[in-house]
Order: structure tokens, then sequence, then C-alpha cells
């Protein structure tokens, strides 16, 4: 059956998270750019259907912006959805912890800003054939770039009980993980899963009705903490946050929107790191190595507004975290 979806624009099927609020954010690090008489380039680090790139081009008609996406499918919507622009683009396909590598390639040393917005896309969750979502059947994938790396039903028809228990605890935030894990093992011994709805069923069976009330969906966890371990998502954000403030530029940001507490963490650790003196406690003089190399941006997490979520339900979750590079980077 054809996807509803498909017969939309991309535009129609993409609502940018809190996108006037990222590119308000993002603009002073290109006007410093200006200021020094450089073009300004931006990163979209996570390009998805290009919601975030299309509004920030059609903004600022002197920018650069080098698009990342992991997923092919998603690089082709956006590419389509920014041909207008394509004299000003440069879209990518890597995961976007290979920012350094990708800046090289093309032959940029700086940028003057980078944009995440993590977690699993629209067009991820709407695309059913990818197993993303647990509310209805589909082959048990969950691969953000499906031409490589294990698939859901390879953890789950491949790990030890441990190591699910582990996952759907850590990843999951899940305190039925134990029961979960068990049941998982007993059910795949008379027959390995396939289907999101085969997985969906057996953890109905042993979560406890009422936790629904509080928690949401039974599998909602679960179904979390298997993307984040077929995706290395936590693993790639560890590497992709230190390398964003790597490469922006004296005056450029870093804007992150992240969409469960376990990316939050990570993120907010970087960039509290990164304000800091790192001056011995006690030293009575700041030396210029000691002094911080980040500003942050915002008051603690942005949220998105009542009207934001409105159009947007999927922007609920978000929190948004924005840092400014107040210390010229070290000589490479």
């Amino acid at each position: 059956m054809t996807d509803p979806h498909h017969a939309k624009p991309t535009s129609e099927r993409h609502v940018p998270v809190l996108k006037d609020r990222c590119i308000n954010l993002l603009a002073p690090g290109f006007e410093a750019a200006r200021s020094r008489g450089e073009t300004p380039v931006v990163i979209d680090a996570t390009l998805g259907m290009g919601g975030h790139s299309e509004a920030l081009l059609q903004r600022f008609p002197d920018l650069h912006l080098i698009g990342i996406d992991r997923d092919e499918e998603a690089l082709a919507l956006a590419g389509e959805r920014l041909k207008p622009f394509a004299e000003r683009t440069d879209l990518i396909h890597a995961v976007y912890d290979e920012i350094p590598e990708v800046l090289a390639d093309l032959g940029f040393t700086q940028v003057h800003g980078v944009l995440m917005d993590l977690g699993v896309s629209s067009l991820q969750l709407d695309e059913r054939e990818r197993g993303f979502a647990y509310s209805f059947d589909a082959p048990l994938d969950m691969r953000m770039d499906t031409s490589r790396g294990q698939t859901a039903a390879d953890v789950v028809n491949n790990y030890s009980e441990d190591d699910l228990v582990r996952i759907i605890r850590k990843w999951g935030e899940e305190k039925f993980a134990g029961r979960i894990a068990n049941r998982i093992v007993a059910a795949r011994a008379g027959k390995p899963f396939a289907t999101t709805g085969e997985l969906v069923e057996q953890i109905r069976s042993v979560v406890p009705a009422g936790a629904a009330k509080s928690g949401g969906h039974p599998a909602k966890r679960t179904f979390q903490a298997l993307r984040i371990e077929v995706n290395e998502e936590l693993d790639v954000l560890e590497r992709a946050v230190p390398a964003a403030i790597e490469a922006v530029a004296l005056g450029g940001r870093v804007v992150v929107m992240s969409y469960h507490s376990l990316e939050d963490k990570i993120v907010k650790g970087f960039f509290q790191a990164g304000s800091k003196s790192s001056a011995p406690l006690g030293f009575p003089v700041e030396l210029e190595e000691h002094k911080a190399e980040l500003k942050t941006l915002t008051k603690g997490t942005e949220v998105p507004t009542p009207v934001e979520i409105a159009e947007n339900p999927r922007a609920a979750s978000a929190r948004l975290r924005a840092v400014e590079r107040i210390k010229a980077r070290r000589a490479a």
C-alpha cells in the first residue's frame, strides 16, 4: 500500500522544531564571519528532510550550507527541497560525528555555526517499513542508514539476556527491563522476531497495564533503547558535540536539540565544561589558556511553545541548548 505521506511535498511532511529560535541563535555567528570578511558557513549535522536548512538558506542569501545525514533517503528528499540553493550547498552522506572528515574533504577549515536536531526524524517515523514506530507492524529494522549495520531484529534475536537487560535499562530507562528481556529470550526460542508487532505483543504481555498510564505506550522505552543501540546514537553524540565545538570559529555557535534526558545530559556536559575556566582552584591569575572557550546562550534548556507543539506534536519533548565560541580555536 502506498504511504500517504509520499504524496505530500517534503515541506508539508516535515515541520522543523524550534525553527525561528534556532535561526536567531545561529545568526550572530554569521554576522561575526561577515565582519571579518568571511563567507558564513553552517553545518546542519542532522539534515533530515531539510526544513531547518531551507529556512537558513532563505534567510541568509550569502550563507553556504553543509548538510550531513546518514539516511540516504533523507538526503535525496532534502536535495529536492534545497535544489533552488544548490550552488550554496554541499549535501553529504555521513554520520554527524564525522564533521572533521567532512570539512577536510570539502576543503573547509572552520564554520560559523553547527545545528544538531537529534533523535529519530519525521521521515523515519513516517516510513512504516523502517520499523521505528511501535504503533504499526513493520520489519524490525530501525537503522537510520539502511545501507549498513545490524538491525533491531539482529539485536533482539542475538543478544544475550544480560545484554538485553543492560541496553533496555540503560538506553530505555525502563524499570521492567528484566521482565522484557526474559520474555524476549523465551519467545525467540520458538521463533525469531521479524516484526515490530511481534515484539510489541511480547512486551505488552509482561509490562503491567497500570504502567502505561504514567509511562505511555508499554513498548516506548524498549523501542528507544533498541534504536539507540542499533544506531550507536549516544556514542556518536559523545564524539559529535566536541567535533562541532572544535569546528566553529570565534563568534560561531553550536545549537543542539535533544529529545530525551540521555542525549541532553551529554550535550550539557560538554557545553558546561567548555564554559568554565580551567584555572586550578586558588590560582591567583587566570591565564589565557585557562579562559573558557564557550559562552552559554540558553538558560538551562529552552522548550517549544504550546503553539509550536500544537503545530508539531513531535516537538513536545525537544530541549534546546546553545553556546558561542568566545576564545579562538587552537592552531592546528
